[in-house]
């Protein structure tokens, strides 16, 4: 067997039925596929049950504990040389994994990853909110799909990792957010190879609406302090910048607000003519990204609702664990996986 699927399950059967008939389709079949429930209270056990004729799978059902404790779980019970680590919100396009073979016969490495992409199906908001963690002007990059980077951290949504290799890194931490970029930085750490695969995509639904969105990205705030702590020198200019353009909107409002007191409506508008251009500029690339004007206009909203997320979360968690030297902690535990 060359791969095992690890998908972790939390109250989302519909969602896993989706990826399941996407693995129905691939091209290249030689792969198991292991589904583990973490603790759901509305199990996908007769979904899977409907694709045993279909696929090699297996179903596990387990007390809540979180993705990366439930990944490991399941990678104790793969046989696969690989193991191909996928979000249940995942739908594989029918090459995968025979784009992940092209790659490993060109050149072999211990781990990888690819990037995600929105399929025509999702909805508006979802689309916008692929944009806004892909974009160049919100991300820079830095979360695939741009081949010229130092080091490609894969994430947990789309991650590939030789199965002895998992299991001499002991798998993913105990961390219930970042612990994917943890798992990375602890294979570059341990010398092995890693390598971003650009043709090896999914379609990534991420999350429904921009409240859910919001509890994302703020845990993942958090989580880039926390990291900081645990891999000195890993931190990053570009970690900084949710939190500097975060207190530059808050700056750029408050400034408006003290110039619409004192009846200065040039003033105001001076002021907030930075974030009226950045919406703009949004705007304007996600349209024409998309090619609708629907889901531009909402990738402004959630241009915004990822980058001040990202920052309100780096800035408590920065406050909280470097200035009042609290330990680890994290925000929206109980709600985020709903």
């Amino acid at each position: 067997m060359k791969y095992s699927v690890i998908v972790p399950v939390y109250n989302r059967p519909n969602e896993c039925e989706e990826l399941l008939e996407s693995l129905t389709h691939q091209t290249q079949r030689d792969f198991e596929v292991i589904i583990v429930e973490d603790g759901s209270s509305v199990p996908c056990r007769e979904v899977v049950e409907r694709y045993a004729d279909k696929l090699a799978v297996q179903y596990y059902d387990k007390p809540n504990s979180g993705p990366g404790q439930t990944r490991n779980y399941g990678v104790e019970r793969a046989n696969g040389e690989y193991v191909i680590i996928l979000d249940s919100d995942v739908v594989l396009p029918e090459g995968y994994f025979a784009a992940i073979d092209a790659e490993l016969a060109a050149n072999p490495c211990d781990a990888f990853g690819g990037p995600d992409r929105a399929h025509e199906s999702f909805s508006t908001t979802q689309k916008a909110i692929n944009y806004a963690m892909t974009s160049f002007f919100t991300t820079g990059g830095i979360r695939g799909g741009k081949a010229k980077l130092d080091k490609f951290y894969p994430r947990s949504f789309n991650m590939g990792v030789r199965r002895e290799v998992y299991q001499a890194l002991e798998g993913f931490s105990a961390m219930r957010f970042g612990e994917d970029i943890d798992f990375s930085t602890r294979i570059f750490k341990s010398g092995y190879r890693c390598r971003l695969f650009p043709e090896a995509w999914v379609y990534h639904k991420r999350r429904t609406d921009l409240k859910k969105f919001f509890k994302q990205v703020h845990n993942s705030g958090i989580a880039r302090i926390h990291l900081s702590h645990r891999h000195p020198g890993t931190h990053k200019l570009v970690h900084l910048l949710p939190a500097v353009f975060t207190l530059g909107v808050a700056f750029l409002l408050v400034l408006a607000l003290l110039s619409l007191c004192f009846g200065c409506e040039i003033g105001t508008l001076v002021s907030l003519s930075p974030l009226l251009l950045f919406a703009l500029l949004i705007g304007v690339d996600a349209t024409r990204q998309s090619r609708s004007l629907a889901v531009g206009v909402t990738a402004i909203a959630a241009a915004f609702v990822q980058l001040t997320g990202y920052g309100t979360g780096y800035l408590s968690a920065w406050w909280r664990c470097n200035v009042r030297g609290e330990g680890e902690f994290e925000a929206f535990s109980q709600t985020f996986y709903q």
